[in-house]
């Protein structure tokens, strides 16, 4: 049997998102999600966890969405107090690694602090997979036990699957994703799907530009039957 990690990510985003999620591991397939400690719906998302222990949690590193949990990581927000965005990371990345550091502490710390155990840790746009923070991502999975999502570029880390795939998002959310998932997966034995269920609410209406594609996956997530080959890790 292959062991099979469905992650549900953005989990704390909103309530809609976390209702979402909750559904797709209580009807569906979702066994895992990560949490966004640094979001207004981060402490429901920890009520419904506590109250839902089948679901692995971990955490869902932030640097590009809402506001920092700390007050003077200068390097890492807007002149607004917010995140940078993505592709302003991208156009030119001035992270001093030590508020990154202290930053990302505080987001796991967050998690441990409110009784739930993490399992793993990833990140929002996969910014871990960024070369400049590979000291701060490898410090602080070592430092906490946490393996890694197995994105491109990582290397000489614990990492939470042997495989990962990515492409569970947009235009590839079909029905039969997870029936022709075997013919993808070679000799793997533990892989990780990541997916983003949720029901939209007003603040992910705003707030992200992947808000309605969400239903779909929640549909997809509730109402699939799973290959024989694949076990539920």
């Amino acid at each position: 049997m292959v062991k099979l990690i469905i992650n549900a990510d953005d989990f704390g985003y909103s309530f809609g998102v976390n209702y979402g999620i909750i559904d797709s591991h209580v009807h569906g397939i979702v066994n895992s999600a990560t949490i966004m400690m640094n979001m207004p719906g981060a402490s429901h998302a920890v009520k419904l966890a506590k109250q839902h222990p089948s679901l692995k949690i971990g955490v869902h590193l932030v640097l590009t969405c809402g506001k920092p949990l700390l007050p003077d990581v200068k390097s890492l927000v807007d002149h607004h107090g917010y995140f940078k965005t993505l592709s302003q990371l991208k156009m030119g990345n001035d992270i001093d690694l030590y508020d990154l550091e202290r930053e990302w502490t505080a987001q796991i710390e967050a998690l441990y602090q409110t009784g739930l155990i993490p399992n793993h840790m990833d990140s929002h746009h996969h910014v871990h997979r960024m070369k400049a923070f590979y000291p701060v991502v490898k410090k602080l999975s070592d430092k906490f036990n946490l393996p890694v999502r197995k994105v491109g570029g990582l290397t000489d880390l614990a990492f939470y699957s042997d495989l990962f795939f990515d492409d569970f998002y947009g235009n590839g959310v079909t029905d039969k994703y997870f029936e022709e998932l075997p013919s993808r997966i070679g000799d793997a034995q533990i892989i990780e799907v990541m997916v983003h269920p949720g029901y939209v609410d007003q603040p992910l209406l705003m707030g992200s530009s992947y808000n309605l594609q969400r239903i779909e996956e929640t549909h997809i997530l509730t109402d699939t039957t799973l290959p024989k080959i694949f076990e539920l890790m």
